[in-house]
C-alpha cells in the first residue's frame, strides 16, 4: 500500500451515529459509509490551507481558521511546535448538517492524515482532544461523540470528559443498521441550544436505567433488551418535532421488526437497528417511500458497525 508517496497521504473518516437514543453525548458507533475524504500534501510554504473542497456545493469556509479540516490541522502542529506546510483537499461525501458527524470526520481524516505525514507522533488516543477542538469549532461544545468512533472505528461510551475516557463496548455479530437522512438541515448549533438545561429527577432515573440497560445488552448480545432500552424520554421529544415525519417513520420501523430506532445526532437524520442487512434494506425502503410520498428527497445507508474507523486509502496513481 503507497501511502504517503512523496509527501501525500489519503484517509477516510467514516460518518458516525452518535447518542443512541437515551446516551445524549455519551454513545457514538461508526458506520461504514458515507464519510469524508482528505487528501493532504505537505509543502514549504510554512502556511495549512484548503486548497480545494468537492461535494459541499460551496457552503464550507476555506479559511484555515474556519474549516475544522484545517483548525484542527494547525492545532496538532502548533501543539507539536512544528512549523510546516500542508495543503488540504476535502471531499465531502455526506450531507452538511445531517447528523451524521460530518464536521467530526473532516476533523479526525485530516488529524490521521497530518499525523501519518509526521511519522505518527501522537497516538490515535492522543489525538482526540484535538478532534475535539474541531467539535467545539463546528457547534460551540466540544462533545466526542462522533469524533470518538470515526477516529477509533466500533461502539464508544465516553465515560467522561475531563480527561475524555472512551470504552469500547463489543458489538453482536449480526446487528445492522439502516440509515435515512431527509433532506433537511438541522445545523447542529442551534439544535443544542433548544434543549432542556433542568431536568425532573424521575426522568433522570428513568434516562440512567435505559443507559444502563443499552449497555447490558450489549454485553450480553441481548438485542431485545437493547430495543427496549432505546427509550429516550428527554432530548428526542425535543427534536422529534424538527425531523419531517418522525412519529410516522418510527411505527413503521417498529412494525416491521426493527430492534429500535431513533434520531442520529442532532437530526434529521433517522437509524434502525436491525437483525440482517435484508430487514436493515426493506425498512430503509420503506422509509425512503414515506419520505417520497412527502416529496422530501433522502438517501440511505445500510452498515454494520464499522469497527475500523479512520484508514489510510492507497493512493489510485503514482503521485
Amino acid at each position: 500500500m503507497k501511502q504517503h508517496m512523496k509527501n501525500t497521504v489519503t484517509v477516510f473518516a467514516p460518518a458516525s451515529v452518535s447518542n443512541i437514543n437515551c446516551g445524549f453525548d455519551i454513545f457514538g458507533f461508526a458506520l461504514d459509509e458515507p464519510g469524508d475524504e482528505i487528501v493532504m500534501t505537505l509543502n514549504d510554504s510554512g502556511k495549512v490551507t484548503i486548497d480545494a473542497i468537492t461535494g459541499d456545493e460551496g457552503l464550507l469556509p476555506k479559511d484555515t481558521e474556519k474549516n475544522t479540516a484545517s483548525a484542527v490541522v494547525q492545532l496538532y502542529l502548533n501543539q507539536l511546535g512544528l512549523q510546516q506546510g500542508v495543503g488540504i483537499v476535502l471531499h465531502k461525501k455526506m450531507p452538511l448538517n445531517s447528523g451524521l458527524g460530518s464536521s467530526a470526520a473532516s476533523s479526525v481524516a485530516a488529524l490521521v492524515a497530518i499525523n501519518t505525514l509526521m511519522g505518527n507522533r501522537l497516538t490515535r488516543r492522543e489525538l482526540l482532544p484535538l478532534a475535539m477542538e474541531g467539535e467545539r469549532l463546528a457547534c460551540g461544545n466540544a462533545h466526542a461523540d462522533n469524533v470518538a468512533p470515526s477516529l477509533f472505528g466500533g461502539l464508544v461510551l465516553l465515560r467522561g470528559y475531563n480527561p475524555p475516557d472512551t470504552v469500547q463496548l463489543p458489538v453482536p455479530e449480526n446487528l445492522w443498521c439502516g440509515v435515512v437522512h431527509p433532506d433537511v438541515s438541522i445545523p447542529t448549533r442551534e439544535a443544542r441550544q433548544m434543549l432542556p438545561t433542568m431536568i425532573p429527577l424521575r426522568d433522570a432515573v428513568t434516562q440512567w436505567g435505559n443507559v444502563a440497560g443499552l449497555v447490558a445488552g450489549f454485553y450480553q448480545n441481548d438485542l431485545e433488551l437493547i430495543g427496549r432500552s432505546m427509550q429516550d424520554i428527554i432530548i428526542e421529544p425535543v427534536r422529534a418535532g424538527r425531523i419531517p415525519h418522525f412519529y410516522a417513520m418510527r411505527d413503521l420501523a417498529m412494525k416491521a421488526g426493527a430492534v429500535g430506532f431513533g434520531i442520529s445526532g442532532s437530526g434529521p437524520t433517522v437509524f434502525t437497528f436491525c437483525e440482517s442487512e435484508k430487514q436493515a434494506q426493506l425498512i430503509n425502503e420503506q422509509l425512503s417511500s414515506l419520505l417520497n410520498e412527502h416529496a422530501i428527497t433522502n438517501q440511505c445507508y445500510v452498515s454494520k458497525i464499522n469497527q475500523q474507523g479512520a484508514r489510510i486509502e492507497p493512493l489510485t496513481s503514482d503521485l
